[in-house]
Formats: C-alpha cells, structure tokens, sequence
C-alpha cells in the first residue's frame, strides 16, 4: 500500500446507532447511508487517551497513565446544497440528542477493489452556515461529536 489523497473520499450517515459498547463492523450492517456531498473538508477523527497524572513526591517525578478515550469531534466543510439529502439528514440529525451512524469511504482501492473505510457513532453537535465575502462558497460545517471507537475496514 502507497499514501493516497483525500480526494475522492466520500462521508456518509445512517440512522440512529446504540454506542454503549465498543462498537465492530457487525453493528452497522443494518444501516441505510445517504452521503453527504459537496464536502471540502473532513476534519480528523482517532482515539486518544486522557492524560492522567500523579505526583510522586519521593522519586521528583510526574508518572503518567493512561485514562478514558476520545475519539474527538470531527469537523466536516461542506458547500450548502439544500436538495442533498446527507446534509438534510445531518441538520436534522443535529436537532437530536442521538447518535448516529457514519462512515467514510477512501478512494484507495487498487484493482477495481473497494475502499478503506471508517465508520463510528457520533451526535451531530452543531451545523453552522458560514457566509463569508461575496466570492466565497455558502459553507454548512458540521460538528461531529464521536462517542464511539473507529471500526477500521482496509481497502480489499
């Protein structure tokens, strides 16, 4: 496998997902994708661990461990299009407290395969339109709050 681009990568949302255990590919094969288009930026998504941290006066030292995971908020751009109906999907999604199914599908296949995806829960945590200068794109950026672990799918 080589590096490969962004480009051609496609995000897309299910319904509504339980994310109290970890979840694996098994537990999204019920859902119904409807992806989101015209997106610009997909932001970051992957766990990470919460420092924590413990003084120990006899040795001089901080000692580190590790504590509960984030997988962080991924923050989607994209270019408002009102008959797209990821993004209705997505602004409706955000007047929930839900979670929801995602995905994103790489463009890294080789060989007439198919590519690399991540999928996880996560609450829509705002949809915010930015309306910059007069030659700019009407943006919708969304907030995706990831309440789950990745499930990583390797190109095939």
């Amino acid at each position: 496998m080589t590096i490969f681009a962004t480009a051609g990568a496609k995000l897309y949302i299910g319904g509504v997902i339980d994310v109290t255990d970890e979840l694996a590919e098994d537990d999204f094969t019920s859902q119904t994708w409807k992806e989101i288009k015209e997106t610009e930026a997909l932001g970051s998504v992957g766990d990470a661990a919460e420092p924590v941290t413990f003084d120990a006066i006899n040795r001089q030292r901080r000692k580190k461990l590790k504590g509960v995971r984030d997988a962080g908020t991924m923050e989607v751009v994209c270019g408002i299009d009102y008959d797209d109906e990821g993004q209705q999907a997505a602004l409706a999604a955000e007047k929930t407290q839900d979670n929801y199914a995602f995905k994103v599908v790489f463009n890294d296949a080789t060989g007439g395969g198919t590519g690399s995806e991540r999928k996880f829960g996560a609450i829509v945590g705002s949809a915010a339109e930015a309306l910059d200068t007069a030659s700019s794109v009407m943006k919708l950026n969304l907030s995706l709050w990831v309440n789950s672990n990745v499930v990583r799918k390797n190109a095939s």
